[in-house]
């Protein structure tokens, strides 16, 4: 939604949990949608919509293993799937990259994590930034916040070269965190939820909350698409 708020137009998406499917689906029915990541290839890309690459590609790879609320196995848990992630960038090369997820990927197997993705899109030929915006910061109820990722390719990726300033930027890398404030919800607050309403019997309730527990507020990311839009000349 941020994306297009900006100007761009969606072209595919990849989604695995059914609900959130069924959003995608009511939302962009002519989109084409892939289930399984894995089988998200170049190939495929290009065959269903016509496109060889596009000008950005963006979205959240399982935050499961590095939130701060879970067990935080990170590399060692299966629901790992940056290594797709950074494959589909490879094969599709797009000029951006957009990624999203939680505050706790920073400090992820202290700090490892986040130094092997910063020198995979060296590798890839992409310089890189990030940021943790708040969705309290765009007028929200909650804090919910979330990392961007934003990685723009240049030149020197056309000649394959690593570009060394990126990869010694991951090296010197170690996170530099507040400790995170916990709280736990009492069932009325479950009930009452600011963000759900307080109806027990709205139709998948369950799903939708799960839903907006793993979303972004589109605010949060507006800013970032605006910016590349405005350097794409959209």
């Amino acid at each position: 939604m941020a994306a297009e708020w900006a100007g761009f137009e969606t072209v595919g998406q990849c989604e695995w949990a059914d609900y959130p499917t069924k959003v995608l689906e009511k939302h962009w029915p002519d989109v084409p949608r892939w289930r399984d990541v894995h089988d998200l290839t170049a190939a495929d890309f290009t065959s269903r919509t016509g496109l060889r690459t596009v000008d950005c590609i963006s979205g959240g790879f399982p935050c499961q293993p590095h939130s701060v609320a879970g067990k935080r196995q990170a590399s060692a848990d299966e629901r790992d799937l940056w290594p797709e992630y950074r494959r589909i960038v490879s094969e599709i090369k797009p000029r951006w990259v957009v990624a999203e997820n939680v505050p706790g990927l920073l400090s992820s197997e202290d700090g490892r994590f986040f130094r092997g993705i910063l020198r995979d899109f060296a590798e890839m030929g992409f310089n890189v930034g990030w940021a943790t915006i708040s969705a309290a910061s765009v007028g929200a109820v909650h804090r919910r916040e979330r990392m961007a990722i934003i990685a723009h390719a240049c030149g020197d990726r056309l000649q394959g070269r690593v570009l060394a300033s990126n990869a010694e930027a991951a090296e010197r890398y170690t996170p530099n965190l507040s400790p995170p404030i916990l709280q736990r919800a009492t069932q009325n607050d479950m009930a009452e939820s600011a963000v759900c309403g307080s109806d027990v019997r709205i139709p998948s309730r369950m799903d939708r909350l799960k839903a907006l527990g793993n979303a972004v507020v589109p605010q949060q990311f507006y800013p970032i698409f605006k910016a590349i839009a405005e350097l794409e000349g959209i």
